[in-house]
């Protein structure tokens, strides 16, 4: 099977694949600093530094199984308290997010799944909500229950811990404790990927925005 990481971070959703199937990863990411720690965690990997959001309109074709997570603090409940609370300065919610739904749930024949944050307001496409993370998929994935790391006081040390990876070596402009905190649990990655399989295994229909 041939997977798309997009926005692949450190990889906490496809720690546990190669536990799962026998899979061709290709992971984009835009930092070179997160894409070498990946490329150091999945040495098999295909690993590409550039923007994902354009990679997926131009190779979307060359997959069969499709994850991305989309950046997502403009949507985040905690950065719009900040914002009303004057700490930060209000943004517009970066719609690459529901433009990748759209344009997997049209124009994609395979499986795929885009990952975000619960946002501070109603969303706009139906999705399952599965630990902390909202899921929005052509497939179904039944519910189940994770327990994650503490996501408001955790140290960097905890969350290195609980997702096995280790920060002390990255040189990039993103804070390490954010970075450590966003990563997807994963048991949720391989669960997904699981029920991804089972879904094509049984001839499951591509459905439209499922959830």
């Amino acid at each position: 099977m041939k997977i798309l990481n997009l926005y692949a971070c450190l990889g906490g959703n496809r720690y546990k694949w190669s536990n799962v199937s026998d899979i061709q990863v290709t992971a984009v990411e835009l930092d070179e600093e997160l894409a070498r720690i990946y490329k150091e965690r999945f040495p098999e990997d295909n690993v590409i530094v550039g923007d994902a959001h354009q990679y997926l309109l131009d190779h979307y074709r060359d997959f069969d199984f499709i994850w991305s997570s989309p950046p997502c603090p403009t949507h985040s409940r905690a950065r719009f308290w900040a914002s009303k609370g004057g700490v930060h300065k209000p943004v517009f919610p970066d719609m690459k997010l529901y433009e990748e739904i759209l344009f997997l749930d049209n124009y994609f024949d395979g499986k795929w799944v885009v990952e975000n944050v619960v946002p501070f307001y109603k969303p706009l496409l139906n999705c399952r909500k599965l630990g902390r993370h909202l899921f929005w998929s052509n497939f179904n994935i039944p519910l189940i229950d994770v327990k994650d790391a503490n996501i408001h006081t955790g140290t960097i040390s905890e969350h290195e811990s609980f997702h096995e990876v280790d920060l002390r070596s990255y040189k990039g402009n993103q804070r390490k404790l954010k970075i450590a905190r966003n990563l997807v649990h994963y048991e949720l990655g391989k669960h997904i990927l699981i029920s991804c399989l089972k879904s094509i295994n049984s001839n499951q229909p591509n459905q439209k925005l499922l959830f």
